[in-house]
């Protein structure tokens, strides 16, 4: 067989579910490429993570197009025998990078979020390091909600155990922090930690942030805080968090809901926080001129 894979989002971050498509299909001998328009397949894949990125309008000529991914809906799942599969970094031409999941779902079920719909309030246990990595040095840890899941001082201890620079690409979640787990989290050659503080009023997040903020290895360009905007919210708010983690030593980040949508000010404090030359140089967003920016 012929497969065309397509990209939708594009190759900024290499999508997971098409590197298990290809090595699934390689497995069976079949010829796996990305689609082109001139070329006929038996079947073409096409994945999109985000809901915002404009669907592929490009013609492919195929016995079956396939589509899947969060950003067309919520439904479709891999069949468990692609899902268990290697990944194919080659697809990417990924060297030395793992990318993958221990643990799916999420009980949170916040309003802007997706994951507990799509993968369940309850954090579990979707697979074992090695079935993701095999001595690459750097690993990008996809999981939701790695602390809620009642694995987690397993799946902690496998990373550790991996000597693997580790990012914790989606944020571990600090309100469910305790000493033990933080142990475990510092005994993670990690490259980056992500949390999150996505509502001012939250004073359990605010607390929590307080209390490990002189746990963590390395300095604070290392614990990063992902700061939720333009979602109940007001300028106020973003900004007393924004000065509040910079005072703790954390490196806020923002992040914005509906941007297309959210005020200029939003935007222009997005660019301020984010270019950290800009930030790190201009103490107060008063003083930003974001016309240079």
């Amino acid at each position: 067989m012929k497969i065309g894979l397509v990209d939708v989002d594009g190759h900024r971050f290499p999508n997971l579910a098409l590197m298990k498509i290809s090595a699934w299909h390689k497995n069976y001998g079949d010829t796996v490429e990305w689609a082109g328009s001139l070329e006929h397949y038996d079947v073409v894949y096409m994945a999109k993570v985000f809901t915002f990125t404009p669907d592929d309008i490009q013609s492919y000529q195929a016995d079956e197009i396939v589509k899947g991914g969060t950003g067309y809906d919520l439904i479709s799942k891999l069949p468990n025998e692609i899902e268990s599969c290697y990944p194919d970094y080659n697809l990417y031409g990924i060297e030395d990078t793992a990318y993958g999941y221990l643990s799916r779902g999420c009980p949170r079920k916040c309003q802007f979020c997706i994951v507990a719909e799509k993968e369940g309030m309850r954090a579990h246990k979707v697979a074992n390091l090695s079935q993701f990595w095999s001595g690459q040095k750097y690993i990008k840890l996809l999981d939701p909600n790695l602390l809620a899941c009642p694995d987690w001082e397993n799946l902690l201890g496998q990373l550790a155990g991996s000597g693997a620079w580790v990012d914790f690409t989606q944020g571990l979640d600090i309100r469910l922090m305790t000493d033990k787990k933080a142990a475990a989290i510092n005994n993670v050659k990690y490259s980056m930690l992500h949390f999150a503080w996505d509502d001012p009023h939250d004073m359990v997040t605010y607390d929590k942030l307080i209390k490990y903020k002189d746990v963590w290895k390395g300095d604070f360009r290392r614990r990063r805080v992902y700061v939720l905007t333009n979602f109940n919210s007001s300028h106020s708010g973003d900004l007393f968090r924004v000065y509040a983690l910079r005072e703790l030593g954390y490196d806020p980040y923002i992040m914005i809901y509906d941007k297309i949508h959210a005020p200029k000010e939003t935007r222009y404090l997005q660019r301020w926080v984010n270019n950290k030359r800009i930030f790190r140089t201009i103490k107060y967003f008063k003083d930003y001129d974001h016309t240079r920016g």
